[in-house]
């Protein structure tokens, strides 16, 4: 898998949402730390975390762990902006590749 993370912001409705599903190892086990990293990327880009909730699907023949995050606008980020969006997925992006 050359990207095995996947992240991307959806819209639900009037909220904004960073969605990270991050596949889950044959043996059961999650990778650790992805929780903290993904908040830390998100500090350093001055981005507040509205809600938080990790859990845990099945599809095909693979397990993922999905982490969704509610995230609140502020000045530095307007979330409706492409650009700044981009800039927030491809953060935790890098954050979690350790990149």
């Amino acid at each position: 898998m050359l990207h095995p993370l996947r992240v991307i912001i959806a819209n639900r409705g009037p909220d904004t949402e960073l969605l990270v599903a991050n596949p889950v190892e044959l043996s059961g086990k999650g990778r650790p730390r992805v929780f903290y990293d993904i908040t830390h990327a998100l500090k350093a880009l001055g981005i507040c975390i509205f809600s938080a909730e990790i859990g845990r699907y099945s599809a095909s023949d693979r397990e993922w762990e999905i982490y969704r995050f509610l995230l609140e606008e502020n000045c530095k980020f307007q979330l409706s902006n492409m650009m700044a969006r981009n800039e927030i997925v491809d953060t935790v992006r890098r954050t979690l590749m350790g990149w």
